[in-house]
This record gives structure tokens, sequence and C-alpha cells, in this order.
């Protein structure tokens, strides 16, 4: 597969007739069925193989011209500090927390138990404290690790410690009912019913994609309902090229536009993206299509502005 330029994608944006000649009638972004939906492209950076992987990411978002925001623990980012701070200090890209040290602030049925208090507020303070003294810019939110199928409702030692750390969103609902995969297309809303009504949910969509690719070495233990919400949405087997991955994308993006959602954020691991597929083949294939269904692309903050004002 031939790798997509930013003119070539730029062009489908636009509804070039041809990359290389005059330009066709101009998309009608009036018009344009996903005019309200925003996408987001994601990363959860939790462990050194990450750095490499973000490397090629980056490359690839700064060509064609894609917003990011990433998630980072504060134990990876401290490792290589510098690195991270030039790979990530274009306008593009949002940085954010991903944890201290990725460990849990609540039960997750498949991925552990909660850690204990003091835990916890080291895990939602510090990393904070260090993106923002390395990148010299608010770090506006939290994506907990592994994600709840709930969210942070009615978690409100947490809460807390969000509210004292001072973000203004939280991306914790990453998992269909009952644990299950895929997560659903779960649209933005506040803790007001926790008393925390300035701080919003910005939920991720679609697989883990390390799961899809059992890099996690789960197998093919329980992971989805039955009967299933978004079957079109659930593959066969694990996925075993960019193109097969790019599939399954593809029904979130579309049934994103399709249903009028605000946004849609798949949940990417660097290291995981990297080993599968070293020239990001599929990120070039998720972001022209993201363009060619005529969604806005941005980040995660971008979002809270539009959500909460």
């Amino acid at each position: 597969m031939q790798r997509v330029s930013r003119r070539e994608l730029i062009g489908v944006a636009l509804g070039a007739a041809a990359v290389g000649g005059a330009a066709g009638e101009p998309a009608r972004e009036d018009l344009a069925p996903g005019k309200r939906t925003r996408y987001i492209a994601a990363y959860d950076t939790e462990s050194p193989g990450c750095l490499p992987a973000c490397r090629t990411i980056v490359e690839v978002h700064r060509r064609l011209q894609m917003p990011a925001t990433f998630f980072i623990t504060g134990r990876t980012l401290e490792a290589h500090a510098q690195e991270y701070k030039e790979l990530w200090s274009d306008p593009l890209f949002e940085v954010a927390s991903h944890t201290w040290s990725h460990k849990l602030l609540r039960d997750n049925a498949l991925c552990g138990r909660a850690v204990s208090a003091d835990e916890k507020k080291e895990e939602i303070c510090k990393s904070k404290e260090l993106i923002e003294r390395i990148f010299e810019r608010p770090c506006l939110g939290l994506r907990p690790a592994v994600g709840f199928d709930t969210g942070l409702k009615g978690a409100a030692d947490v809460l807390a410690l969000v509210r004292e750390a001072g973000y203004q969103y939280v991306s914790s609902l990453l998992w269909g009912p009952d644990c299950s995969m895929p997560a659903l297309l779960e649209e933005p809303f506040h803790y007001g019913t926790d008393g925390l009504a300035e701080v919003w949910e910005l939920p991720g969509h679609g697989w883990h994609e390390n799961l899809l690719k059992n890099h996690n070495r789960w197998g093919s233990r329980r992971l989805t309902l039955w009967p299933a919400p978004m079957p079109e949405a659930i593959p066969a087997g694990f996925v075993k090229t960019p193109q097969d991955e790019f599939e399954v994308n593809r029904v979130f993006l579309e049934k994103a536009v399709e249903t009028g959602k605000p946004h849609v954020s798949l949940i990417w691991h660097p290291w995981s993206l990297l080993a599968f597929d070293p020239q990001m083949k599929m990120l070039e294939l998720t972001f022209a299509h993201a363009r060619r269904l005529g969604m806005r692309p941005g980040t995660y903050a971008d979002l809270r502005r539009e959500v909460g004002g």
C-alpha cells in the first residue's frame, strides 16, 4: 500500500477530482454529515516501548496535519522527559495524564483491584505536576489506567482527588457494559450527580487495540456481550493486518457520523501499534477515512471546551 501524503489527505477532505490536477467540486461543509462529529486520535503512552513508537506516530501526524492527545504516565515521561518534550512541542498535540505509574484507581473486573488512598493521590496528582513542569502548559485531562465500564460514577474518593488536582476532564469510560468490548459510542457527560459538574467525562470508544491483536496474551477469554450491541464491530478473530484493523475502526467512525455523535476516539497504545504495524499504515487509513467522512479533527482539550464552555 502506498503511503498517504498530506496533499492526498487534504484532497480527499476537499473532494478534489485528482490530487495532481484541478480541484473538483468542494465538499459541502454546511451539509457534511460529520460536521458535528469530532475525530480525536489519542494514545495511551505507558511503557518504555512507547518512545520509538511515538517518534513514528508523530511523523505521521505532522505530515498529515492531524491533531492528537497523548496520555502519558508520569514514570514514562520522567524517564525520557527531553525526548518527549521535543516530540510533542508542536501545537498539534495535547499532553494529558495517564496516571503516575499505571495503577488502578478503582476496581476493574478483568484487570484487578484498586490501590490504596495514598497511592491514588500520587497517581492522580504527581503526573499532572510533572507534565505541567516539563511542557510549561496546563494539563487538563486524566485517563485512568485501563479505564472502567461506568467511568468514575460513584467513585467519590477519586473524583475528590481529580478536583484537588485541578483537572477539567477525565477519560475513564473505556469499556462496554459489564467490562465488555468494544466500548460503545457513549457521549460526554459531567459528574454533577457526584457533585462535580465542572469535571466532564469524555469517553473513549471501540477496542483497546492491543486486545484485538492478542498483544496482552489474554487469548480468547470472554470480552464481548451476547447478544452484541455492535456485532459489526466484532471481528471473527484477532486482526492480522493494518487493513483488518482499519475495517474495525471504520465501523465506529461511520456509526458516529451516522448517529450525529459529538466525537469518536479509539483507544490506541503506541507500543502495540509499532509491534503490529511499524509503518503505521493503519493510522493513515483511519485519518484519511475521517477526513473523507467530513469529521473535524481535534484533541480532547478541544472537545472539553466545546461541551463545557
